[in-house]
């Protein structure tokens, strides 16, 4: 799974692409598009110039939550990062330790019984271990006020140390969060929809491009072992499901915004490829062996070489596609993770653009 290669610590993307310089927008992010092993090398906001009338752009909205907080076990200090809420009422949880530059040191958790005190007089109690694979995340119970309330008053968004500070949760949300019921959403946000903007958006529309809402919370990543997903959150309403079969059958392209919305796509989908409506948990794991039922195109960030997320890649493109395109990415020092540059894949295509087509192109910014 591993691709052959080192990311330099240069890559890292340290700022939101709008803090870079003046009249700069969230758009303002590079765009590696690989059309099978070919590699062409865009703007962002050239968009709307690489897909078609047909398309259908499937987008999470899911909002990411403030879902750090800090607490103490006895007089040592740590970093309570809130992943999933359970059926149960509990939430699956990892304990941090502060460093000063995010929270990126990882602490054991537990045993069980061990409680955490948190800001409003909440305390947190370690049940058991999310899953016997590893002792990163628990289930823990909080007693003393509402976790969502904990969240949005004394909660801060997950950072990690390749950032260069704190920044608002607004920059943490994709132009396409919703408020959920219950005030759920995601540890760590849905970051290929972040370059986004509602100008961008409102551009697509005109040019007949539509738009498929589906919810995947995330939980916390696992930022030292790279370990598979666990299972989320999603739903896929009635509305889209219907949108999705009817441009898979119009001969249009679906193009994920992200592997969260491929995760709950492909969860919702039969063997027939169909999507139904859906909604509860998901543990699936999109890798080559499985393949993919829906998704034509995916529109991501630059993953770590050590991530399961590029099976999900391999899986929509191939392997010889994604070797490509990250030998291509590395060579044109494009910027790493949740405020870096985007990576479009669409199926490759063996004949020229239409003549539209290449006209849209000739327009790009």
């Amino acid at each position: 799974m591993t691709l052959a290669l080192r990311v330099p610590e240069e890559l890292s993307a340290r700022v939101p692409a709008e803090q870079r310089g003046p009249g700069l927008d969230r758009d303002a992010v590079r765009l590696l598009v690989s059309r099978g092993t070919e590699v062409s090398h865009r703007a962002f906001a050239e968009l709307p110039c690489l897909l078609r009338a047909g398309d259908l752009l499937v987008v999470n909205t899911s909002p990411t939550l403030a879902a750090a907080v800090d607490g103490r076990i006895g007089d040592a200090r740590v970093v309570v990062h809130f992943s999933t809420r359970g059926d149960d009422g509990r939430w699956a949880v990892e304990l941090r330790e502060p460093d000063g530059r995010g929270t990126t040191r990882a602490r054991a958790g537990g045993p069980a019984g061990t409680e955490v005190r948190l800001p409003g007089g909440v305390r947190l109690t370690l049940e058991e271990p999310l899953s016997a694979r590893s002792g990163r995340l628990w289930w823990a119970r909080a007693a003393g006020a509402p976790v969502t309330g904990l969240l949005r008053e004394h909660g801060r968004p997950i950072r990690y140390s390749y950032t260069e500070r704190d920044q608002p949760l607004s920059a943490y949300q994709t132009v396409f969060a919703l408020p959920q019921p219950g005030g759920v959403g995601s540890a760590e946000m849905p970051s290929a929809a972040r370059p986004f903007t509602a100008r961008l958006v409102a551009e697509l529309v005109s040019r007949g491009v539509q738009f498929a809402p589906i919810t995947l919370h995330t939980g916390v990543a696992s930022v030292e072992a790279h370990e598979p997903p666990y299972p989320e959150r999603f739903a896929v309403p009635k509305a889209s499901a219907r949108l999705i079969n009817a441009v898979k059958a119009g001969g249009g392209r679906v193009v994920a915004v992200g592997t969260t919305a491929v995760r709950a796509v492909e969860s919702a989908a039969g063997a027939d490829g169909a999507v139904r409506a859906r909604a509860g948990w998901t543990d699936l794991v999109v890798t080559p062996e499985r393949g993919v039922r829906v998704v034509d195109g995916l529109l991501t960030g630059l993953h770590e070489p050590e991530a399961s997320h590029l099976l999900m890649l391999r899986a929509v493109a191939g392997r010889a596609a994604v070797d490509r395109s990250y030998e291509e990415a590395l060579r044109g020092l494009y910027l790493w993770h949740e405020f870096g540059d985007a990576h479009l894949i669409l199926p490759a295509e063996g004949r020229r653009p239409a003549p539209h087509a290449e006209h849209c192109f000739s327009n790009c910014r």
